[in-house]
């Protein structure tokens, strides 16, 4: 399993930025997909999970500015994230889970200036 992620970059406060994550391999078909995020000095946490039934959950730090979505056909996980603040600013890390595995994909850097 090889996960692929992309859509960070530097963006000032309050803007937005679309992460994406392209998953190839054997992916079984009930699995969790999230996003995680990890900040200078700081241990690694969840922004937000959505199961391959389509639920959802969110770190509640977010305050709803997050969405995560997949398409199961494609294999892929999105994390829309709106009104970025400058404690968003982190190193943001694509995730699968499934059969009792993780798979983590390479970072993507996220930085928000003010």
């Amino acid at each position: 399993v090889q996960l692929q992620a992309s859509g960070g970059g530097l963006v000032q406060t309050g803007g937005s930025l679309r992460l994406s994550c392209a998953a190839s391999g054997n992916i079984f078909a009930i699995n969790t997909a999230g996003w995680y995020r990890q900040a200078p000095g700081k241990q690694r946490d969840m922004v937000a999970t959505i199961t391959s039934g389509g639920i959802a959950n969110y770190s509640d730090s977010l305050e709803g500015r997050f969405t995560i979505s997949r398409y199961n056909s494609k294999k892929t996980v999105h994390l829309q994230m709106n009104n970025l603040k400058p404690e968003d600013t982190a190193v943001y890390y694509c995730n699968f889970k499934f059969l009792g595995m993780s798979y983590w994909g390479k970072g993507t850097q996220v930085t928000v200036s003010s």
